[in-house]
């Protein structure tokens, strides 16, 4: 689950105050023509909230399936995407969705968010949400196609930090991702906005400081999914 995107050719990670500080050129919006002349199957620009979400879905669903393949094996597709509002969300295992949530369920393999709290990120923060977001979930639906073995929860909620970072990074080096200059900002405010409060790493519900998730999703880009 996530509570709360990377230069054109690389991604500078830089360690200032002891946090892990991305900069560069994040991806802001796949530009027109984008994804199609990069060969995925998705189309559109991305220029709203709908088209960023769906270009984010899409976009890096086509990116693990690629990989996947390239590695001798085959990327499950999410079932479905579920955008809800409140407390109307699906349930998983037996538990009820909650407000102001994205969660991956391994019951029906989907993901599901709601759309109320993105869309308010969005328009606060910039679009750079829905790359946070999206791919970390698609992140958790990687790690249950592969084998894992985590002691903790923040183990598992950083990799998927570290995967969505992966997919972004691989996305606009493929060129079917644009990007623009001054995003760093943005960037930086929606990975510092998912750490967690406080540094009880321990906890059954840790998704990671706000430096560590920065870090984690800086590995990512720089280095691919192998970093991970």
């Amino acid at each position: 689950m996530t509570r709360r995107i990377p230069p054109v050719l690389l991604l500078l990670t830089l360690l200032v105050a002891s946090c892990g500080l991305v900069t560069g050129s994040p991806p802001d919006r796949a530009q027109p023509g984008d994804a199609a002349s990069g060969g995925t199957p998705c189309r559109g620009t991305g220029d709203d909230f709908r088209g960023d979400v769906m270009l984010a879905e899409c976009l890096t669903e086509w990116f693990w399936s690629r990989r996947f393949r390239e590695s001798g094996g085959t990327y499950r597709p999410i079932t479905r995407f579920v955008a809800y509002r409140g407390d109307d969300g699906p349930g998983c295992g037996g538990e009820p969705a909650v407000p102001e949530n994205a969660f991956y369920c391994p019951y029906g393999h989907f993901i599901a968010y709601d759309t109320d709290w993105l869309k308010a990120m969005y328009d606060e923060i910039g679009d750079g949400a829905v790359y946070v977001v999206i791919p970390h979930e698609l992140g958790h639906a990687v790690q249950a196609q592969l084998v894992e073995n985590f002691r903790f929860n923040v183990q598992r909620e950083l990799q998927a930090d570290c995967y969505a970072g992966a997919s972004l990074g691989g996305l606009i080096r493929l060129g079917v991702l644009g990007a623009e200059q001054g995003d760093e900002e943005e960037l930086l405010t929606n990975l510092r906005l998912a750490g967690d409060p406080t540094g009880a790493w321990w906890a059954p519900d840790a998704h990671g400081s706000p430096a560590m998730r920065q870090r984690f999703f800086a590995r990512g880009y720089n280095e691919g999914p192998e970093a991970c």
